[in-house]
């Protein structure tokens, strides 16, 4: 266990040093920082490195084996109407507690944040109810998010510009680092009953819907002219001492709310333990110690980002906005984007799940670079939102237009990807550095943060469902035009895999 711990605090190091050494950089040239602000960002960062590795561990040995036994009864289970209920209570329960949909609910106070909490965590139940029952009788993902999409942007039309950008950014913060390795491993104890091999994903990407249409419904309730940001203040902090105070006053916050965000997938897990799943004691002390190493990881993880990490983003996006040219907020943007989605704790988990299941046919090195190219086109683009004060529709439909479209031409197993990556980009990382980046950046421009800076977290969670289904146009391509393919790829790329080994087992 503790060489497993060391090889993932190794790649959490790997993830975290680049986004350290640009700030850095860009701390000592453009943007010249406060000690007291740089002091919290690199305890920030070393807090992330570690708490990364025990998440990744934690995930490995306890989230991921607890969603996939829960999902392989359910999905053996005839009973549709008790499954149905399970999963949207899971969707609910889970949902309510996710630490970033708290951040979300404090940015918009007109409506109260209990209100905000309650409607969005409906919306992951009732679509989780929807991915479970569209898994079950054989919808393809494809045909069920085009009529999901098709129902946002219609209603799109009708709410209020201020409640826009708030709204599909809930989309992508409700997926956070604890419900995702979770939700993820659901689907896959699911798809590995009654499913193929592109229904190992797709229900986080579907689960994400719902909460885009909770908040679109609560613009059409509440007056546009009610809606504000609470204004962002980088603490005073002059000393190390006051750097210590300052992680140490908000680590009660962070331990309370990892705690009460995996409590409901334990509590879960133990009633499916008891009723079904009977596993035996030395799997059952794992999964517990799993747990620990994810509780663990996340309060550092989770602290680190909020104390450290969001000052700093803020500062540097106010200071290079009133220091330098408004257009270079863009190619630092990028090059930010670029190596920060590399950080997203869940990012490791859906990389390493497209590995196993597609056994190595899609190595994890591609879907990481697809996924760092599409955010760093996403913060580019909300740079140019931010600099050009425009409006993020213009960006959001023809985006998902092109996504959609592209489901036509591409293996289903890569938009089931594309779109579960999404929710998983758009994590705790967007939330903490790129969102208050982009509100700096907004502020010294004299611009509305509410309609330029918000939309950060849904442009980061729309370019992935383009930029990983244009890496299945190559890898199609690859299948066409060489020989140098691998059995698995053939499998894979022609979307034959379950056919063909129902045609082995016939055989035999």
């Amino acid at each position: 266990m503790r060489k497993k711990l060391k090889e993932k605090i190794s790649e959490a190091l790997s993830s975290v040093l680049p986004i350290t050494i640009i700030v850095l950089l860009l701390s000592f040239t453009l943007a010249p920082m406060p000690i007291g602000t740089l002091m919290l960002f690199l305890l920030g960062a070393a807090l992330l490195i570690v708490g990364m590795g025990f998440f990744s561990l934690g995930a490995d040995i306890a989230m991921m084996p607890m969603g996939d036994q829960m999902g392989r009864k359910l999905g053996a289970s005839g009973k549709v109407a008790v499954i149905a209920l399970v999963c949207f209570l899971i969707g609910v329960t889970v949902t309510i507690a996710e630490p970033d949909l708290q951040v979300l609910a404090r940015q918009v106070p007109a409506v109260p944040d209990m209100v905000i909490i309650l409607t969005v965590a409906a919306g992951v139940g009732v679509f989780l109810l929807v991915s479970m029952l569209r898994t079950r009788f054989g919808v393809p993902l494809q045909y069920a998010l085009i009529g999901m999409y098709i129902i946002v942007f219609i209603l799109s039309i009708f709410v209020p510009n201020e409640f826009l950008a708030v709204a599909f950014d809930s989309g992508g913060v409700t997926t956070g680092p604890i419900t995702v390795p979770f939700i993820m491993a659901l689907g896959t104890g699911l798809a590995s009953i009654k499913g193929k091999d592109e229904d190992n994903f797709g229900m986080v990407a579907v689960c994400s819907v719902g909460p885009i249409l909770a908040v679109m419904i609560l613009g059409l309730i509440y007056r546009s002219s009610e809606v504000a940001y609470t204004p962002f203040t980088i603490p005073a902090v002059f000393s190390s001492q006051d750097v210590g105070e300052q992680f140490l006053r908000g680590l009660p916050t962070y331990l309370k709310e990892v705690f009460l965000g995996l409590l409901p997938i334990v509590l879960f897990f133990l009633v499916f333990q008891m009723v079904s799943i009977r596993l035996k004691r030395r799997p059952l002390i794992k999964i517990g110690v799993g747990i620990l190493y994810t509780f663990i990881g996340l309060v550092l993880f989770l602290t680190g980002a909020n104390i450290g990490f969001m000052p700093a983003g803020h500062y540097l996006g106010e200071t290079l906005a009133a220091g330098t040219p408004s257009w270079v907020l863009i190619p630092i943007g990028m090059v930010v984007g670029y190596f920060i989605v590399a950080a997203e704790p869940a990012v490791h988990v859906l990389n390493k799940q497209v590995e196993e299941v597609t056994s190595g046919a899609i190595p994890q090195k591609a879907i990481g670079l697809s996924l760092s190219i599409g955010v760093a086109v996403s913060i580019g683009i909300s740079m140019l939102r931010v600099w050009l004060h425009i409006p993020i529709y213009f960006f959001l439909v023809p985006g998902y237009l092109i996504a959609l479209a592209l489901t036509f031409f591409v293996p289903k197993i890569f938009t089931a990807i594309a779109f579960d990556s999404g929710g998983v980009a758009s994590g705790p990382m967007t939330a903490t550095f790129l969102l208050p980046f982009a509100m700096g950046a907004c502020q010294a421009l004299g611009g509305d943060v509410l309609m330029d800076a918000f939309g950060v977290v849904a442009m980061v969670a729309m370019t992935p469902l383009i930029t990983i289904q244009i890496l299945g146009l190559f890898y199609q391509r690859k299948l066409k035009r060489t020989r140098d393919v691998t059995a698995e790829e053939e499998l894979l790329l022609t979307d034959d895999i379950i056919d063909y080994t129902e045609e082995v087992e016939t055989d035999v």
